[in-house]
């Protein structure tokens, strides 16, 4: 019985999605190193580089791509949560997707690496270009919105934990900064204070010595404690009236000109 070979389709271009977790804080907030660890990673998994360029955000963040003959890889990064999404788009045959992988995770110091997606792009059947079938995506149907979830899942209250890191020394250690701090974020987020700021200088052990603060609001409450020996300020901010979490913790590191920061954010119902 005479048999067939199945015909083999050929891809333009190969897509791989990673999702990459408990990343390194400083490095997701640094265009020089990423640039270096990216450009790393296209080298040595056989790509031709072309060029790069990354971008900075402020506060903090990073958003970068380089250009690779064979097409392109892509970053952007959320200290925040310690999290980096990257995209290795390419259409030669050549690229070595794990030596790439193993770069990214070892100079990310990520602990956690997913692969989301491995995509087939331009798909060739029988000398013919062909329509893909189309994907299904958003398959958790997450909101990118705050404010949805929290009315959608009719909750009581909203809890935003901040640490700030490397924050100026001069501005921790001064108690109407401390002070200055509360009435500003509360008006920030559009919070009615109630009752006077309250800071107060705890230096019993040297690990955690510093002011702590209060301030009641109408909703709840601000409160946050500012550690010298680690020049870090941790704060929470717990309110049954909605605010904006990313736009809360922005002012957070600006105001006292952090180097980068990580929240959490919880739902109270």
């Amino acid at each position: 019985m005479e048999t067939t070979t199945p015909s083999l389709n050929v891809s333009l271009g190969k897509h791989v999605i990673l999702e990459c977790y408990e990343c390194d804080l400083e490095t997701l907030n640094s265009t020089e190193l990423l640039q270096e660890i990216f450009l790393e990673s296209a080298q040595k998994s056989g790509a031709t580089v072309m060029g790069s360029n990354f971008k900075k955000f402020d506060p903090q963040g990073v958003s970068g791509v380089v250009i690779i003959a064979e097409s392109h890889f892509t970053v952007h990064t959320w200290p925040e949560y310690r999290y980096a999404a990257i995209d290795m788009f390419t259409c030669g045959s050549k690229i070595n997707f794990e030596t790439a992988k193993a770069v990214f995770r070892r100079r990310l110091g990520c602990r956690k690496m997913v692969v989301a997606g491995e995509l087939d792009r331009g798909i060739v059947v029988d000398d013919q270009l062909t329509t893909t079938e189309p994907l299904t995506f958003f398959k958790s149907h997450a909101t990118q919105s705050w404010k949805t979830k929290f009315d959608k899942e009719n909750a009581w209250g909203l809890l935003t934990s901040i640490d700030v890191h490397n924050c100026d020394p001069a501005l921790i250690r001064d108690a109407e900064a401390v002070k200055r701090f509360a009435i500003e974020l509360s008006d920030y987020i559009e919070m009615q204070r109630f009752g006077d700021t309250v800071v107060v200088d705890f230096g019993q052990d040297e690990r955690v010595s510093g002011f702590s603060l209060v301030q009641l609001i109408e909703t709840s409450l601000i409160s946050g404690h500012f550690a010298n020996k680690s020049n870090n300020a941790y704060i929470d901010i717990f309110s049954c009236k909605y605010y904006e979490p990313g736009a809360a913790a922005n002012f957070c590191i600006n105001f006292f000109k952090g180097g980068n920061y990580t929240m959490n954010v919880t739902l109270r119902k």
